[in-house]
């Protein structure tokens, strides 16, 4: 086998390539085809027209990377309403072999098979992640995903995939413990999601719009974060702030729970907002965990580089299962 079918679902779109394999390994990703999740019904659909932008029958064999849990019968995605059933994929797509896994399981893979130079410092000692060691892996985009690669000492690696996303949000000053009533009048509960992720910086911006009695009427998420990261708007631009402090303390929060020794931030907007992130309060908040605030200080955080990390690990995970 030399070519399998990599795919990653998440909530706003679905990523198609072919992944090359040779001596086991994943040597690289064909061109990628983007498709909208909202202009297709189903993963059947969207693998129809990829197959079609392909001129050529695909593979008969795919790594899927999903973002919900992937146990039982019937998986519905956190943020799209496409329902998949895993019994019925090699039917639905012709396959003969597939692996599912999580959308940020298959991010942890990338991380244990990616060379170090898909990893920019982001804050903290610049040194290698933790070999052998636990990496926590958080990243912001149309939700918050997180994972848990863990290194043995024999060079193997395992990743635990988790829905730590939805941890409550925890307010650590007066603003956010406005925002956090705020967000309660419109959520039963409010979790970290809400917030440290791509529709989370609206919910800030109508938060902190509502706080300082300004008006906020509605704008859409792309065009929000246009203004935020140009500057051009300054309420926006103060939510982007708010959004920053609030992924550092919630990548803190996760590096001590999962008692990490390296943290690697991803997701879809890790690259877009890297020139912003080393220069804003994300490190101060990542580090303020009172008598651990020396220890936060010495657990190196990366951004991953890669293009499609997502891609990529649903590849590896396909190898890692079938050989």
């Amino acid at each position: 086998m030399n070519e399998i079918v990599a795919i990653d679902i998440g909530g706003t779109h679905a990523r198609f390539a072919l992944a090359r394999i040779d001596g086991g390994r994943v040597t690289g990703l064909g061109e990628e085809a983007v498709l909208k999740t909202a202009e297709h019904a189903s993963l059947e659909s969207a693998w129809e027209a990829f197959v079609a932008r392909l001129g050529r029958p695909a593979p008969r064999a795919a790594g899927i990377a999903v973002a919900c849990p992937v146990d039982g019968p019937v998986l519905r995605l956190t943020n799209n309403p496409w329902i998949i059933r895993p019994a019925m994929i090699p039917q639905a797509l012709g396959v003969d072999r597939f692996t599912l896994v999580n959308d940020f399981g298959a991010v942890g893979h990338a991380v244990a098979h990616l060379e170090p130079a898909y990893f920019r410092r982001l804050c903290g000692p610049d040194r290698p992640l933790p070999d052998p060691g636990v990496t926590s892996i958080v990243g912001p985009g149309t939700g918050l995903g997180v994972a848990m690669l863990v290194r043995s000492a024999g060079g193997g690696h395992q990743v635990i995939e988790t829905e730590g996303g939805h941890a409550d949000f925890a307010p650590l000053d007066a603003i956010e413990d406005k925002v956090l009533e705020r967000l309660r009048r419109v959520h039963r509960r409010v979790s970290a999601e809400r917030v440290v992720s791509g529709p989370g910086l609206a919910n800030l911006h109508q938060a902190l719009a509502a706080i300082e009695g300004q008006a906020s009427p509605p704008i859409d998420d792309a065009a929000l974060w246009t203004l935020a990261l140009s500057g051009e708007d300054a309420l926006a631009a103060t939510a982007f702030d708010r959004f920053c402090l609030s992924l550092g303390a919630v990548a803190g929060d996760i590096a001590l729970v999962q008692g990490a020794g390296g943290v690697v931030i991803a997701g879809g907007l890790g690259l877009r907002i890297a020139p912003r992130l080393a220069a804003s309060g994300f490190e101060s908040r990542f580090r303020a965990k009172g008598r651990f605030e020396a220890r936060m200080a010495d657990i190196p955080v990366k951004l991953i580089t890669h293009p499609q990390p997502g891609l990529y690990g649903a590849a590896v995970a396909f190898l890692r299962a079938h050989g």
